[in-house]
């Protein structure tokens, strides 16, 4: 899996939680500007804040990397 697919598959993740990107930010200790860039740029988080997310969003991150169901 190329990291264009595992970017949008974070995004469908964050979209699909319902949380306000600053709710996400406060979850995980980033800014809202951080999600944001998730949501519109290609920026991936960092491991540990990739993780956060995962446990705040309640993914498996397998999912997210293409390697696991949802």
């Amino acid at each position: 899996m190329e990291l264009k697919e595992i970017q949008m598959r974070l995004r469908e993740c964050i979209s699909a939680s319902g949380v306000a990107q600053k709710e996400i930010a406060r979850g995980i200790g980033v800014s809202a500007q951080t999600v944001s860039k998730y949501m519109k740029k290609d920026v991936f988080p960092a491991l540990d804040t990739f993780a956060k997310l995962c446990a705040f969003l309640d993914v498996k991150s397998d999912y997210i990397l293409g390697i696991g169901e949802y």
